[in-house]
């Protein structure tokens, strides 16, 4: 088993942004550090949180979960490379309907990542 399941970078775009780049899964083993990383992250007082979800290769009902507990503590974040499959269970989930998604990754997108 690898030692990191979940690799998070925290980047700063712009004034009040604050970009969290995950990669790897996100589970039931990674997902407290998920909620753990944003909440370190609001006392920063950025207002909007980005989540680049594009090299994530997996999420589960966890990982559904944790977006959910930082959205909630966050007041606002925004995904960003949601993958097909990603989305579908955000859709069927109800939770586009909550969180803004910006981009729905495409198979190309993820070749040239690899």
């Amino acid at each position: 088993m690898p030692d990191q399941l979940l690799t998070i970078e925290v980047a700063r775009p712009d004034a009040g942004h604050v970009q969290l780049r995950l990669t790897g899964e996100l589970d039931y083993d990674t997902a407290p550090e998920l909620i753990a990383a944003a909440a370190q992250l609001s006392d920063t007082g950025d207002q909007l949180l980005l989540i680049d979800l594009t090299r994530v290769s997996l999420c589960d009902s966890s990982g559904l979960s944790a977006l959910l507990v930082v959205h909630r503590a966050a007041g606002a974040i925004r995904l960003t490379g949601v993958s097909p499959q990603l989305r579908q269970m955000l859709d069927r989930t109800g939770l586009t309907e909550l969180l803004t998604v910006d981009h729905v990754a495409t198979d190309a997108d993820l070749r040239s990542i690899g």
